[in-house]
C-alpha cells in the first residue's frame, strides 16, 4: 500500500511539473545596450509574455548585439536562427524602400506627425514582412534625430568631407548630398569609432548620444529634428504558427502595450537626454536658418526620390498621410 501510494505522489508530480518541462523559451537579438530605452522596453515585454501565458513561453533579451550583430537580427529572424528579433527597420530600405518611409528627412518630424505616417504606413508595411517570413508585433519610434559634429556648423559647405556615421540608405544619402563620406557603423560600435576618429558625425537622437557618451569625442549637437526612426519587433512566421491562439494573442496584447510605453519613454527621453548632452560639455543648439533651409531642400529632394522608388504603394502612403 505504501508502494503504491509513493508511486501515485511520483505520477501526481510529474503531472504537476508537466507545465513548466513543457515551457518555451525565445532568444530575442537586440542591437543596443541594455540601458537604452528601447532595450528595457523590450525587457517588460518579455515579462509581460510570460504573464500573459502563464509561463509557458519564455523570452530573453540579448541587448547589444550579443547574440547577433544589429545588421544581422533580421536576417536571423527570417531564417529562424532566432525565434524573434527587434531592429531598426530603416536599415533595411535597400531590401524594400517601405522600410525607409520613417527616415524621410523632415517628412514627420514630431510625435504626432510620426504616428500618422506610421498608421498610414502600417498596412503595408506588415505586408512586406510577411512576405519576407516575419510577422510584426510592434515598433517604437526613437526622439527626434539632430547632428552631431566636433566643430561648428552653420551650412552644409561646413560639413563637406566630414567622416559621418550612416546607418541606413537614408543617412548615406544625406552624407552624399552634403558631401561628407558616410561610414558605415553599428550602434555597439559607435563610441570607438568616434574615438579612433573613424567617424566625426553623426545624425541620431539624444538618446543615442547619451548612450555612446558622444561628448568624450564630439562638442556640437544641432537638434533639426529631421526625422523619428523607429524599432519593429518582429517574430518568425514558422514560430508564430506554432504557437497556439492564447499565446499568440498574448503576444499580440503586449506588443500594442510595448509600443505605447515605449512611445511614452521616447518623449520623456527627449528633452532628458539633450540636458545630458549639454551637462556633459556638448554644445546644444537649434541649427541657423541657412543649415535649416539647405536640410529642408534635402528633405524635398529625398522624399521625391523616395516616392519615385517605391512607386504607387509609396505614393498611396504619403497621401494618406498628407490627407490625416
Amino acid at each position: 500500500m505504501k508502494h503504491l501510494s509513493a508511486l501515485l505522489a511520483s505520477a501526481a508530480l510529474v503531472v504537476a511539473s508537466a507545465p513548466a518541462l513543457a515551457a518555451e523559451k525565445w532568444d530575442m537579438p537586440l542591437a543596443y545596450p541594455a540601458t537604452n530605452f528601447h532595450s528595457e522596453n523590450a525587457v517588460a515585454f518579455a515579462k509581460c509574455v510570460a504573464e500573459g501565458t502563464g509561463g509557458n513561453l519564455e523570452i530573453v533579451t540579448h541587448p547589444n548585439g550579443a547574440l547577433f550583430s544589429g545588421n544581422d537580427i533580421k536576417r536571423a529572424v527570417q531564417t529562424g536562427q532566432a525565434p524573434i528579433g527587434e531592429r531598426l527597420i530603416s536599415a533595411h530600405a535597400n531590401e524594400n524602400p517601405l522600410f525607409g518611409i520613417d527616415s524621410i528627412p523632415f517628412l514627420a518630424t514630431s510625435f504626432e506627425a510620426s504616428d500618422k505616417l506610421w498608421k498610414a504606413a502600417r498596412e503595408k508595411l506588415t505586408q512586406a514582412l510577411d512576405e519576407q517570413n516575419l510577422v510584426y508585433v510592434y515598433a517604437v519610434p526613437w526622439p527626434p534625430q539632430g547632428l552631431y559634429f566636433k566643430k561648428e556648423v552653420n551650412a552644409v559647405a561646413d560639413m563637406k568631407g566630414i567622416k559621418f556615421r550612416a546607418y541606413n540608405a537614408a543617412t548615406a544619402r544625406i552624407a552624399a548630398l552634403a558631401g561628407m563620406a558616410p561610414v558605415q557603423i553599428e550602434a555597439a560600435e559607435l563610441s570607438q569609432a568616434l574615438a579612433t576618429g573613424v567617424a566625426e558625425s553623426l545624425i541620431s537622437s539624444g538618446a543615442t548620444g547619451v548612450d555612446s557618451k558622444v561628448w568624450e569625442s564630439l562638442t556640437h549637437f544641432y537638434d533639426v529634428q529631421a526625422w523619428l526612426p523607429r524599432n519593429v519587433v518582429f517574430v518568425n512566421k514558422d514560430a508564430w504558427s506554432a504557437l497556439d491562439d492564447g499565446t499568440q494573442k498574448a503576444i499580440a496584447d503586449c506588443g500594442e502595450k510595448a509600443a505605447a510605453e515605449g512611445t511614452a519613454k521616447s518623449k520623456a527621453l527627449t528633452d532628458q537626454t539633450l540636458k545630458t548632452l549639454a551637462d556633459n560639455g556638448m554644445k546644444v543648439s537649434e541649427p541657423s536658418d541657412q543649415l535649416k533651409s539647405e536640410l529642408k531642400a534635402f528633405g524635398e529632394t529625398m522624399t521625391q526620390e523616395w516616392v519615385d522608388s517605391a512607386g504607387a504603394e509609396g505614393k498611396a502612403i504619403i497621401d494618406a498621410y498628407k490627407a490625416m
